[in-house]
């Protein structure tokens, strides 16, 4: 029986022990292999390859959400002077907090960036539908100290040129742009959309979009209401949605009666900042409620509500487990 709500992850697993001080090829070859046969063991209907290639054992933090794609960017230095974090300091606008990833000096270019050979070391290791991540252009625009464009819209465009040079050949079955910032700078929608659709009309197969409030340190850190994001997401072109609920409880899941009826969603089940494994009966009670308030033509997926990166292993992979089992639950599979 084909199951008609898919089950998948967001992106990121766990860096597995033996890569941390020995990234060679071989070794990452074998881990993504690792983490892609726990995802179809799992019974996942979309698999991920972890975002392995992207972890930095020097900058964990971030698990090479941001670093990944900027280190190898034209245009972007990655020290600071003590005057330009001062400015960054100064300047509100310029992103999360105190927090900066690099300084533009220059234009953005492709640079050493190469995510279709990213894509497809992960592509051969696996027959079960692959799925491709890369952080979205508002993201990175406004994690970078902007010391070269006239504004930040000018920086986010030139970032989604090069995603798109780079993502419109890779041939996953869906590539996923990860924007975790946005939910808290609705006021960008404008700029936003137009760079973050850029990336998405590129894109050859399955177009999604992540959206979440923060995942740092196991905590979110950003303030926003998905109200506030509707206009957004309705001018979006993307095949479906990949939101965060779980955490945040699913009072706000009627504010999506709003949403495009083109746009399909993704709709987190699984908490990724509790180390408690949800029961099946849970995740089968989560759908259900998403189904009776928007609708079973609506809901494509269900997932974890960010990547998994924090967890350890032992709990990432029964979740994944109980994930499987509470949709196949819900459908009456069991």
């Amino acid at each position: 029986m084909t199951s008609r709500i898919r089950t998948t992850g967001v992106g990121s697993y766990p860096v597995l022990p033996w890569m941390v001080g020995n990234p060679s090829r071989l070794v990452l070859r074998d881990a993504m292999m690792a983490v892609l046969k726990t995802q179809e063991l799992a019974g996942l209907d979309l698999v991920t390859d972890g975002e392995l290639m992207r972890f930095d054992a020097s900058h964990p933090e971030t698990n090479g959400m941001i670093d990944y794609f900027i280190s190898r960017m034209d245009g972007i230095r990655k020290h600071f002077t003590v005057a330009e974090r001062a400015r960054h300091r100064s300047d509100r606008a310029s992103g999360y907090r105190l927090l900066t990833a690099g300084v533009v000096v220059g234009r953005i270019g492709d640079g050493t960036l190469n995510l279709p050979d990213d894509a497809e070391f992960a592509r051969a290791l696996t027959a079960t539908p692959l799925k491709f991540t890369a952080t979205g252009p508002h993201m990175l625009s406004r994690l970078l100290n902007n010391c070269y464009y006239k504004d930040v819209a000018d920086l986010a465009m030139d970032i989604a040129a090069v995603l798109r040079r780079q993502l419109e050949v890779v041939e996953a079955d869906t590539v996923q742009l990860d924007e975790a910032s946005i939910a808290e700078y609705p006021q960008d929608a404008p700029w936003a959309v137009q760079a973050i659709n850029h990336v998405l009309d590129g894109i050859l197969n399955e177009k999604a979009v992540h959206i979440c409030f923060g995942n740092y340190g196991g905590q979110p850190n950003l303030r926003g209401f998905w109200r506030d994001l509707i206009p957004l997401l309705n001018e979006l072109h993307a095949d479906h949605l990949v939101l965060e609920f779980a955490r945040r409880g699913y009072d706000e899941l009627d504010v999506f009666t709003e949403l495009d009826p083109r746009i399909r969603l993704g709709i987190g089940v699984v908490d990724i900042k509790d180390n408690e494994v949800e029961s099946p009966e849970l995740i089968a009670t989560r759908i259900e409620r998403i189904v009776k308030t928007l609708g079973a033509e609506r809901l494509q997926y269900v997932h974890p509500d960010c990547g998994f990166w924090m967890l350890q292993r032992s709990v990432v992979d029964r979740k994944m487990r109980a994930l499987v089992e509470g949709r196949n639950l819900f459908e009456g599979r069991l």
